[in-house]
């Protein structure tokens, strides 16, 4: 299995990925119809802030943290922090809603505790899909409009409209998420409830246990019913998922030349830099000292 280089990409990136300007510090507002032909992003990057996605029109397959989701008409996703994003396809008529915005953004700009408590939502670990009626939808859409709009706006109390603007589209995103998450968790499966569950395990324990009875065992299922609902659901078995991640996470780390190759071994609890140079060289094919090489 080769498992591609994870790249951290910040607002600053993606504004310079899609050659668009920069809008206001630590908050950035996409709107666009039928622009791409393609994903301007084909491979994973790890993402470095919050982000809505709201289709208007067309279809976006996207994969978050290894599950894959079809983002419809009406239909919206919220991508957290430090999520490992890939968009597989887009639709030719795609018409899509995007709002950015950094957790230092959110935190200097919340007027106080009642709006992060209303914001909570965005701090779930549980990604869950929108679905938006008619009227939210435009109700999103609108406020979004005048925020973009102002954003470049030379205006008395610019910035007053900006921050009130935007803590009016989260209070209206966090009612529209609070009003469906009851349903929308009592709708899974039992498949993908057992998936969820899964990675909520393994987010946490992916450095320390790389076993698949370890996670059966907490989840009360056979090693074999494991693997076989999360190839049904996330398209991989429950070692190849946990290998995944391990590796994704081993990639990072290695993109950061300031920590030796033997404090990433420790940081992941191999038993040694050896072991994990041969973990590491299975799976992607090159050494750890190889791969950092190329990517320097």
């Amino acid at each position: 299995m080769k498992t591609a280089h994870i790249k951290k990409h910040t607002i600053s990136d993606i504004i310079e990925i899609l050659g668009e300007n920069p809008q206001y510090d630590g908050l950035y507002i996409h709107i666009s119809k039928n622009k791409f032909k393609e994903s301007p992003i084909s491979y994973p990057f790890r993402s470095d802030n919050f982000t809505f996605i709201c289709i208007s029109n067309g279809e976006l397959n996207i994969q978050l943290n290894l599950l894959k989701y079809s983002v419809k008409k009406n239909e919206a996703i919220v991508v957290v922090p430090n999520s490992v994003v890939q968009v597989l396809e887009i639709s030719s008529e795609l018409e899509i809603m995007t709002i950015s915005f950094s957790l230092d953004f959110l935190l200097k700009n919340a007027f106080n505790k009642t709006d992060l408590d209303a914001l909570n939502f965005l701090m779930t670990k549980n990604i869950s899909k929108l679905i938006l009626d008619s009227q939210e939808i435009a109700v999103v859409k609108n406020i979004s409009h005048l925020i973009k709009t102002k954003l470049n706006d030379k205006l008395l109390f610019k910035n007053e409209i900006i921050l009130h603007g935007f803590n009016l589209l989260m209070y209206e995103l966090a009612s529209i998420y609070k009003k469906q998450i009851n349903t929308s968790e009592q709708s899974f499966s039992r498949q993908e409830e057992l998936t969820l569950r899964f990675f909520r395990i393994l987010e946490d324990n992916f450095k320390s246990e790389r076993s698949v009875n370890f996670y059966a065992d907490i989840l009360c299922v056979t090693p074999g019913h494991l693997s076989k609902v999360l190839k049904e659901v996330a398209g991989k078995t429950a070692s190849q998922l946990i290998d995944d991640v391990v590796i994704m996470e081993a990639c990072i780390l290695l993109n950061n030349p300031s920590i030796t190759i033997a404090q990433i071994a420790n940081e992941l609890q191999f038993s040694d830099q050896s072991f994990f140079g041969k973990y590491f060289k299975n799976q992607i094919g090159i050494s750890p000292s190889k791969y950092r090489n190329l990517k320097s």
